[in-house]
């Protein structure tokens, strides 16, 4: 019989992706920050403070981040002051950061098309220092939800597929349009569908 430490030991003697993933499974915690954050998002669901947040402005992003994040990062909520990239891709400059959130709370979101080029454009801009995906995908849905009376299904968005779609995004956003469209479900109102798509947001953010 092998304790605690001794699988972690046994994990490590084969090296490869699928022995990583199982030492991070084995060793997920709802007391690392991932962990305490999802339980926060899995309870936005019955708070009274979702039907609070501002659809489609920054100043929403930010109490969704907020409330995500609040006391896991001494930055939740806060537009980052420093430049961060991601796979070689530079988000945008810190500097211009103010003018650029500004200009995405002025594009409108009164189509499919809209919301989609909103919600890219957000992301480019990356406003946070982490946590920016988990974010920002709930303030798609809330624009979804209100303008459109849609959500995504996440379940049916595959994490390779949606993280390449998100990558080409900036230049041709055909793949993630495609993408979102074919997971739209007027059950914004289901409990279920909201706890589901929390799984796959998170999911998508674990490292390959």
């Amino acid at each position: 019989m092998l304790d605690y430490n001794g699988i972690i030991a046994l994990g490590k003697e084969f090296p490869g992706k699928k022995a990583n993933r199982f030492i991070e499974w084995f060793t997920y915690s709802d007391e690392s920050i991932d962990g305490k954050s999802k339980t926060k998002a899995y309870a936005l669901f019955d708070s009274s403070f979702i039907n609070s947040i501002e659809v489609g402005t920054t100043k929403g992003l930010q109490q969704i981040h907020g409330y995500l994040f609040g006391g896991l990062y001494d930055f939740a909520g806060q537009i980052r002051q420093k430049n961060i990239s991601k796979g070689g891709f530079q988000f945008a400059m810190a500097r211009f950061l103010e003018d650029t959130l500004k200009q995405i709370d002025e594009m409108p979101e009164n189509t499919f098309d809209e919301i989609v080029a909103k919600y890219v454009e957000m992301n480019v801009a990356h406003p946070f220092m982490e946590g920016n995906g988990r974010s920002t995908r709930i303030w798609l849905d809330l624009i979804l939800k209100k303008r459109l009376k849609k959500c995504v299904d996440w379940s049916k968005i595959g994490k390779a597929e949606y993280m390449n779609a998100m990558v080409k995004s900036p230049v041709n956003s055909s793949a993630l349009k495609k993408l979102l469209k074919n997971a739209l479900t007027t059950e914004i109102d289901s409990r279920e569908m909201f706890m589901k798509g929390i799984d796959y947001s998170y999911y998508y953010e674990e490292n390959n």
